[in-house]
């Protein structure tokens, strides 16, 4: 009997769906579980640590005292520290703890990290007064206030300072900004004025035309840009002033004071003297700052703001690129192309394409694109630049239609297969009303199939917008200043180099001089990849319901 029960519950096909059941719980667990790792090991990174203070004592040296946040804690075998030469007796337990200690103060140590043996460590405590302080060169600095000055007059001493300190440090990152602004901003506008002055004079010397008018009007264009600067220049230097009027002494725990200027300061904190909401209201202000700064110290520090801002330039064109490109090619090969054996075979091409190691669109894009399309544009439209390239080298728009090629048959499949569901009664019922057939394609076929085109736009989104390999030969670079979009014309500048989330990890975690550092802002840099990948998903997918929900009445 029970063996006819087990044969009849086999039979009914229920274990092969608790089989998928669990099959999708299962991918469901690792990838929320995934990106819980990435988000504790990235996210925490903001949080601000305590600092703890100790007296190291090494067998047979001089005691020092250290400070730092504890990073890592781990147990290692006597016998590895006794091989790598640390002073260990050999008789003992098995194991020995060691603890990875960010030290800071690079410029005096020479290092931000530090591997130090628990065991000895002795009269560990957390100063109250001891302070963090994150710099715009040299990593952080840990240690003690000892006085704050003004045009080398000191105006406060001490903890008691700090107050003082932080008004100052306010008021130099608002100079600070001010700087910025003027220096990217005011004087990039005119020196992109300059540039165009001076390919205009080179464009009309070739063209025969550089007539004395010619050379009088550039002239005056000229003068006013070096007017415009000359006042610009005159309030840089008031800043300037402004910056290197405030500085601090500080001094680190083993006695060694420095004298830093405010303006190369980010921010400083007491993070053993901070309550909970304070420490919640820095975690915010660092998040912040992450996303919307640009990064520093060799892209360990700071922000990621061009590369979330280039990633999703890049994959907007992409999309504005294959979207037509794809929709074009799936309604010939459907709706116009003869069905016969050479159809076959380019479906079979397309569906091959989709298999293409994406590192081959990246040598096709840089040959074809760059070399033989970007340097023809060059020859014809732009002589005055030369010898130096302008659509002759890697930028945002090849590394936008690389993309754009590689998720081509992405959305071609996916087209092709919504306008074969679509009934062949509703076109010919269409005909048969007197319309003809490409009215019939644009207001009764391409609209019900939209929802179809948004699937393939969503799966060539979520594809392209976490490639690397090709980008890295046809337009992302490690460090891009400026934005390619901006306020000097032509305002969007598609022969830019621009940064990318998914090199920016790679660069970060492979290329970093400081391994230590990179490694958090590895994790907080791939959490945010994959939130930009859903949110740009989430917005087709919204787009996709609403157009299914649209055209649902006339699909029944």
């Amino acid at each position: 009997m029970k063996q006819k029960t087990f044969k009849a519950w086999f039979n009914s096909g229920s274990p092969w769906i608790w089989m998928n059941a669990g099959a999708v719980a299962i991918a469901i667990i690792m990838t929320v579980g995934l990106l819980g790792v990435i988000a504790i090991k990235g996210l925490a990174h903001f949080w601000p640590g305590q600092i703890v203070q100790a007296t190291y004592t090494v067998p047979g040296q001089t005691a020092q005292i250290v400070a730092g946040e504890q990073v890592e804690i781990e147990q290692v075998p006597r016998a590895r520290l006794v091989s790598s030469g640390l002073p260990v007796e050999k008789e003992g337990s098995e194991f020995m703890t060691r603890e990875l200690l960010k030290v800071g103060n690079r410029d005096i140590y020479g290092a931000d990290f530090s591997w130090v043996v628990a065991e000895w460590l002795t009269a560990e405590h957390y100063p109250k007064d001891i302070m963090a302080m994150e710099r715009r060169e040299w990593g952080n600095f840990y240690g003690y206030l000892v006085a704050v000055k003004e045009n080398g007059k000191v105006i406060a001493e001490g903890n008691q300072g700090w107050q003082e300190f932080q008004s100052r440090l306010s008021r130099g990152a608002d100079l600070y900004q001010q700087q910025v602004a003027i220096q990217k901003t005011d004087i990039g506008h005119i020196n992109s004025g300059l540039e165009r002055i001076r390919l205009d004079t080179r464009k009309l010397e070739l063209q025969g035309k550089l007539n004395e008018s010619a050379q009088a009007e550039l002239a005056a264009r000229k003068a006013k840009l070096d007017a415009e600067y000359r006042v610009l220049e005159t309030r840089l230097a008031e800043v300037n002033n402004q910056l290197s009027r405030d500085s601090v002494v500080v001094k680190s725990v083993d006695g060694r004071e420095l004298e830093i200027n405010l303006s190369k300061i980010v921010r400083a904190y007491q993070p053993n003297n901070m309550s909970v909401f304070g420490k919640l209201g820095f975690y915010g202000e660092k998040l912040w700052e992450f996303v919307s700064d640009e990064p520093r110290e060799a892209n360990t520090e700071g922000g990621i703001f061009p590369a979330i801002f280039g990633t999703v330039l890049m994959t907007i064109i992409m999309a504005v690129i294959v979207t037509p490109l794809g929709v074009i090619a799936a309604v010939y090969l459907r709706e116009y192309a003869k069905q016969g054996a050479l159809t076959r075979v380019i479906r079979i091409a397309v569906n091959n394409l989709a298999g293409v190691p994406s590192i081959v669109y990246g040598v096709f894009g840089l040959g074809f694109f760059v070399y033989v399309l970007g340097g023809s544009l060059d020859r014809l439209f732009f002589p005055e630049a030369a010898p130096a390239p302008t659509f002759g080298t890697p930028g945002l728009l090849w590394a936008s239609l690389t993309l754009a090629i590689l998720t081509l048959p992405v959305v071609i499949v996916a087209t092709e297969e919504g306008l074969t569901r679509i009934p062949r009664a509703l076109r010919e019922g269409s005909l048969a009303l007197g319309a003809t057939k490409s009215e019939t394609l644009w207001k009764i076929v391409l609209p019900m199939a939209s929802p179809a085109m948004m699937t393939g736009l969503i799966l060539a989104v979520a594809r392209a917008a976490g490639e690397v390999a090709p980008l890295m030969l046809v337009g992302v670079v490690k460090l891009a200043p400026s934005l390619p979009l901006d306020g000097n014309y032509p305002y969007l500048h598609l022969d830019q180099k621009i940064m990318h989330l998914g090199f920016h990890i790679y660069d970060v975690g492979f290329q970093s001089p400081n391994v230590e550092a990179a490694r958090p802002l590895v994790y907080a840099t791939a959490f945010l990849l994959v939130l930009v990948i859903i949110l740009l998903n989430i917005s087709a997918v919204w787009i996709r319901n609403h157009l299914r929900e649209k055209y649902k009445a006339l699909d029944n």
